[in-house]
């Protein structure tokens, strides 16, 4: 029965791997090591993922990392516990540290703070 359904397109483990990958970059901002992670947990085969994970290219994942860190910032708050939470929360969602400390330190620069986020890597 799976091979038929298969036959006629209603099981297509690529689709479902690109539309994956897709919605939860857009809606839930996963970086491509998150996104790998959950495919591999959904049984889809490497080759099939490393195709889906394409889509999210280094812009689009920077992009992604910026708007999550906008979104999250909180003014008045302590820089350090701001900075913190932004990296931490970046982390979870798979955004390599370096990357993660450049947005931190750009939204910094913006909000006027001068000192630069201290690389923990």
């Amino acid at each position: 029965m799976l091979d038929r359904f298969t036959e006629v397109g209603l099981i297509d483990d690529a689709e479902y791997a690109r539309m994956l990958v897709r919605s939860r970059h857009e809606s839930r901002g996963l970086a491509r090591r998150a996104l790998a992670v959950e495919l591999r947990r959904k049984g889809i085969d490497p080759e099939l993922a490393t195709e889906a994970l394409g889509q999210v290219d280094d812009d689009a994942e920077q992009a992604s990392a910026r708007e999550l860190v906008r979104r999250r910032w909180r003014p008045g708050l302590d820089r350090d516990v701001q900075t913190r939470r932004l990296l931490a929360m970046l982390a979870r969602k798979g955004y390599p540290s370096g990357l993660s400390h450049r947005v931190v330190a750009e939204m910094r620069d913006d909000e006027g703070w001068s000192d630069a986020v201290e690389a923990d890597e």
